[in-house]
């Protein structure tokens, strides 16, 4: 004798729940998928233009990144911490300025002309709170952080323009959160640590349900009335608006599972380098490799909040970003995806000018920003703060991080910046090329 078992929301969203460890856009697409009246949008094709984030977490020493060590002010405020010039990568003798001696690999980049290094980046009245400032960058707001960052709202603009449906993979982080930056009103990035992890796990809530799911998956379209053979004798049917929800959150969760682990089993074609960047940088090449139809990815380093004892810790923090950013370029110069894929990088602010008792240095203010890909307009753009001229011991900033954000939109992204960046114009960073 067989039993029917009724496939409920309820039931279905528990199984979708279980598929990320961070579950920020699960209501987005769970609710687009059940009220949306036509199949399942897609939110980009393997031919669009895409943007990586990488966000240094806990304020990079912009001046032991990209030193000017033309000026002696440098020297005298930091007598322990200032890179020896004959250590120094140099970048552009006339202008003074050089890499640190770890940065072989962004060195590497600038060289072959893939990176843009922007100068003295920062807003007006800045806040010197990590959790603040942070905020100010994920909102472009400086009035504070709210519930909508410029990346989420530019790719609502995004989806509005090109009137189709966010889709799980739109936005992609790799962390335990999505951060602020990526939160929109229609789209939320999903995030992940592992691809392993990221998985439909419907039939951890009831056995019936995984090869109802696989039934699901194997159907080509929407039916008016959906019966799930599984097995043991059981049935079970849904119908109607059930059907298409049940229909449309098992297609999604497909994309955003089994696509996303295929992906990344798939490996890199060429070496990647130890560390955390590393590893992120290369699930993000997998999956652009795939053909994922995601817009923007999001992966961040830690350990640049350098109080005390900076020397070797802010160097080796900057080597693993340096080799990461370097063999995340060439990996995409192999699978054929460099002239679709910009990357960016920042912090949320920089370091103080002078060095403290500890042999660190506290919260300041500007840094560099870093952009990489053949698109960008090589070299170092913006003026580098006076050392001497100071706010409070801080750098005075020279470039509004908004003029990067709304170059990066309105030129290579093609999105509206103004939408994203609260209804406000910007005058662009000189970072993209003229001819992209």
């Amino acid at each position: 004798m067989s039993e029917q078992i009724a496939f409920t929301r309820r039931q279905f969203m528990q199984g979708s729940l279980a598929v990320v460890s961070t579950l920020h856009s699960m209501p987005t697409f769970l609710n687009g998928a059940a009220h949306a009246a036509g199949p399942v949008g897609q939110s980009g094709t393997a031919d669009d233009r895409v943007l990586v984030v990488v966000q240094l977490s806990g304020g990079n020493d912009g001046l032991n990144t990209v030193i000017p060590y033309g000026q002696g002010a440098y020297y005298d405020a930091r007598p322990r911490l200032a890179i020896p010039e004959k250590k120094i990568l140099q970048l552009n003798q006339d202008q003074e300025i050089g890499l640190h001696t770890k940065m072989t690999g962004m060195k590497e980049l600038y060289d072959s002309g893939l990176l843009s290094i922007v100068q003295g980046v920062g807003y007006p009245n800045p806040n010197r709170s990590h959790f603040a400032s942070m905020d100010v960058w994920h909102t472009g707001d400086t009035r504070g952080g709210h519930g909508v960052g410029w990346i989420g709202a530019a790719l609502d603009e995004d989806l509005t323009k090109r009137q189709i449906q966010a889709q799980a993979t739109t936005c992609i982080s790799i962390g335990q959160t999505a951060p602020l930056a990526t939160h929109g009103k229609k789209v939320k990035a999903i995030a992940f640590e592992s691809a392993e992890l990221f998985r439909w796990a419907g039939q951890d809530i009831h056995p019936a349900l995984g090869p109802a799911y696989d039934q699901i998956n194997r159907r080509g379209e929407l039916a008016p009335e959906v019966t799930l053979e599984v097995s043991g004798g059981i049935s079970g049917g849904v119908t109607g608006g059930q059907a298409a929800f049940v229909m449309r959150t098992a297609l999604h969760g497909q994309v955003a599972s089994d696509r996303i682990r295929a992906a990344v089993q798939a490996g890199p074609q060429t070496r990647f380098p130890n560390g955390s960047l590393a590893d992120q940088l290369k699930m993000v090449a997998a999956m652009i490799r795939a053909g994922l139809p995601t817009r923007v990815y999001y992966v961040a380093l830690g350990g640049f909040d350098t109080h005390a004892g900076q020397e070797f810790p802010h160097g080796n923090n900057l080597r693993l970003f340096s080799e990461a950013m370097l063999a995340f370029q060439k990996e995409l110069k192999a699978i054929g995806h460099d002239e679709r894929v910009l990357t960016m990088a920042f912090s949320e602010f920089g370091r103080r000018v002078g060095q403290n008792a500890s042999n660190g240095t506290d919260h300041g203010c500007a840094g560099p920003m870093f952009l990489v890909g053949p698109m960008v307009k090589p070299g170092i753009h913006g003026k580098q703060p006076s050392l001497t001229k100071l706010d409070q011991g801080d750098l005075i900033y020279h470039t509004d991080f908004r003029s990067v954000y709304a170059a990066v939109l309105d030129r290579w992204m093609k999105i509206n910046s103004a939408k994203a960046l609260n209804g406000k114009t910007y005058r662009h960073a000189n970072v993209i090329r003229a001819n992209v």
